[in-house]
Formats: C-alpha cells, sequence, structure tokens
C-alpha cells in the first residue's frame, strides 16, 4: 500500500467514525399518488405561511405546479416562486432565489423539481443561514453546521434521490467547476413522493436520471463506509431499478413502475448518503461543469469505465449485487458475475439509447478534469481502490472515446 493509499485509508477510517454522532434523520415521507396536494396542509400546520418554491421554467411551462399552488392558497400559505434554476445550478441561480427569499419573508423552502431545484434550493437556504459566508467557502463536506430554514422536496424525477441526501452540487460559471457541498443540515426535512408527477418525464430522461440512482446505488454499495442499513437499501434499489427502469423508459405512463422507480431513488439516495459514492460522481461532476453535461447522462456513461478499472477489488460486492439483480446464476465465480453485472449495465445503455462515450471531451481539458476529480475524490470518497492523477487521466480519455 502506498503512502498516499494509507493516507486515504486513513482519512476515511476517522471519517467513519466521526459519522457516527451525525443526525442520519431521514426525510418525513408523504407517498402514493396525487401526495404533492396534501403537502400543503402540512406546510401550513409547521408555520410556514411563507414559503419559497424552487423549480424551472420547464416544470413551469408544463403547469406541473398548479395543483400545489391551489393548495397553497387553499390553506392561506403565501408562496414566492423561483424558476431560474437551470440544468446545472450556478452560484447566480443560488443568490437569485437567496434574493427573493430574503425580500419576500419567506419562512421556508419548497424545492420542486429534478436534481438541480432541489440543489439550488438546498445551497439557498445555506446562503440564507450564513449570509456572511459564500458558496465557494462552503464547498467540502461540513462547512455549514447550522439550522436552515425547512426544505421541503418534491421530486419530478427518479434519479437523483436529492429529497433524502445530505447534499447540493453547485456550478461556477467563472471556473468551470461542479463541486459538492455535503452536510446533514442540508437534508429535506419532507419529501413527497408522487407518482404522478414522473408520467410525463420524456424517455431519454427517464433512462439517464435511472440510471443515475443506479450509480448512487453501487457507488454507495461497494465503497467501504456501509453500515447494515444502506447495504439494504442499496440492494433493494438495485433490484427495483433493474426489474423497473427499461419498462418506464418504453411506457412512460406505467405507474406502478413509476412508482417503483420513485421508491428506488429514495433507497438509493438513502444508502449514498450515509456510504458516499465515488469515481464516477466526481468525474462526472466535472464533465458537467466543462461542457454542462446532464449529470444523469454521464453517471450513465461514466458507470461501467470506471467499475472496469476497480477491477478485483471490486469482484465481490457487484458479484452479489448481481445476484440482487437476478441477472447471472449461483455457479458463476465474483470475477464472472461482476462482468456481467458490468455488461448488463452496459446493454441497459444501449437499449435505452445512451451513447457509449462522452463526446464532449476536449483534449486540452483531460488533465484538468482528471485534477479537479481527484481533488472532489481523494481522500474522502471510500471506493474499492485509490484512483491517481495518471489511471484518472487514461480513464478520462476512454470515456470521451479519445485515442
Amino acid at each position: 500500500m502506498s503512502l498516499y493509499t494509507n493516507y486515504c485509508r486513513t482519512y476515511q477510517g476517522v471519517f467513519r467514525v466521526a459519522t457516527r454522532f451525525l443526525d442520519w434523520s431521514e426525510p418525513i415521507l408523504l407517498k402514493g399518488a396525487g401526495s404533492v396536494k396534501r403537502l400543503a396542509e402540512t406546510v401550513k400546520q409547521n408555520g410556514d405561511d411563507s414559503v419559497l418554491v424552487v423549480t424551472d421554467k420547464g416544470l413551469m411551462g408544463l403547469h406541473l405546479l398548479d395543483g400545489l399552488f391551489e393548495e397553497l392558497e387553499k390553506n392561506g400559505v403565501r408562496y414566492t416562486v423561483y424558476d431560474g434554476v437551470q440544468p446545472n445550478p450556478t452560484i447566480p441561480n443560488i443568490e437569485e432565489a437567496k434574493a427573493l427569499y430574503e425580500k419576500n419573508n419567506c419562512k421556508a423552502v419548497i424545492a420542486f423539481g429534478g436534481g438541480s431545484p432541489m440543489d439550488c434550493a438546498k445551497a439557498a437556504a445555506a446562503r440564507v443561514t450564513c449570509p456572511n459566508k459564500p458558496i465557494q467557502k462552503m464547498r467540502g463536506t461540513l462547512t455549514i453546521r447550522k439550522k436552515l430554514p425547512t426544505l421541503y422536496a418534491v421530486p419530478t424525477t427518479a434519479g437523483t434521490g436529492s429529497e433524502t441526501t445530505l447534499a447540493a452540487v453547485v456550478s461556477d460559471p467563472q471556473t468551470h467547476e461542479k463541486y459538492a457541498i455535503q452536510d446533514p443540515v442540508l437534508r429535506p426535512k419532507y419529501a413527497v413522493l408522487d407518482a404522478e408527477l414522473t408520467v410525463g418525464l420524456p424517455p431519454h430522461i427517464t433512462s439517464t436520471t435511472g440510471m443515475d440512482a443506479l450509480t448512487h446505488a453501487v457507488e454507495a454499495y461497494i465503497g467501504q463506509s456501509n453500515t447494515k442499513e444502506t447495504e439494504e437499501a442499496a440492494r433493494k434499489a438495485t433490484r427495483l431499478i433493474f426489474d423497473n427502469l427499461e419498462t418506464a423508459y418504453r411506457d412512460g405512463k406505467n405507474i406502478e413502475a413509476r412508482e417503483n422507480m420513485l421508491e428506488a431513488s429514495y433507497l438509493a439516495g438513502v444508502a449514498f448518503t450515509r456510504a458516499y459514492v465515488g469515481y464516477v460522481h466526481a468525474i462526472a461532476h466535472n464533465f458537467g461543469g466543462m461542457y454542462g453535461t446532464p449529470h444523469g447522462l454521464a453517471n450513465a456513461v461514466i458507470l461501467p469505465y470506471v467499475l472496469d478499472w476497480f477491477g478485483s477489488s471490486a469482484h465481490k460486492r457487484l458479484a452479489e449485487l448481481a445476484d440482487v439483480a437476478g441477472i447471472v446464476t449461483t455457479e458463476k465465480t465474483d470475477a464472472e458475475k461482476a462482468a456481467l453485472f458490468i455488461r448488463k449495465i452496459r446493454e441497459m445503455n444501449r437499449d435505452m439509447n445512451i451513447p457509449e462515450h462522452l463526446d464532449v471531451l476536449k483534449e486540452k481539458d483531460v488533465e484538468t478534469i482528471a485534477e479537479r476529480a481527484l481533488r472532489e475524490g481523494n481522500p474522502l470518497y471510500p471506493v474499492p481502490k485509490i484512483m491517481n492523477k495518471a489511471h484518472c487521466i487514461l480513464l478520462i480519455r476512454k470515456i470521451g472515446g479519445l485515442k
């Protein structure tokens, strides 16, 4: 074991012990078709009579929030809408949302949408709580440590799991960096799992967000910071995704498949919130920051490459997931099961028209992406095998289809 690897493992071990003393309370769930309409009553009961709703223009244009707005009005809850969130929420988005919150004397925040509105809402709430601390200073882990306004999360995609995570991912348009803020105070207090909100998702959003959820489950499960609870959540999420994602992709109105995917996304979020992600996310974040690549798409493409790179260090855990997913027989060795599991991921990508490479990659950016990815991943992420810069550069070139 190299000195650097030993340093990373020591850091992870210390952090693993320290996290036992953090608050891991999960959100209070409102579940079932039409449950978004019950949210307003909960908001009112909590005394939050003025809220900021953070969403995007696409969802506003689809009138997906109309039912929520109607119920808020019925319950006497004033609402202010910030719908300027971009696909990769930027620091200016966050500052605009914060300004609206303060201008309208809001008491709580409702995040409505996919991962981008969720991340923007979390970061804006953090800025409200820490008005003298810029987003750049919140980068990293346990950098907030102050109670936020109540966060209500309403996911409209089945992928990010942001309704139960302690992370917000933001983009800096000045540096073209995309990075995570991680603190238990960012975890929403309430989450609404209403499959009716996901029925209209286009197939390509269904597929990439679903593979995002699978990435969360897999990276959490193969990492070295699991608990019994995170292992069980990751296994359940993996099985649900293998059983339902392609059905939801082909038949978007299949409400059972949609409900199961929302459940899978939530469970995968529970898993990686405690057990962390890994190099797939570290690299994907930087494709998003550099080129605006949607996060789910980046994860879907990158996942099999990173799993291949881990090799024997991940074979046992991937073999277990292969059994959970029901795609292999018990006679196979761990190495064979792991290979079949990775092959199945590539097959799912291909069957759902997800590309094999991220061909936006430019030669001049390879080293920068590698450096930034490793800055995120090391020493924090408890991955099966520690990656160095040379490894990362070779892997990124493969992902981008560069020779």
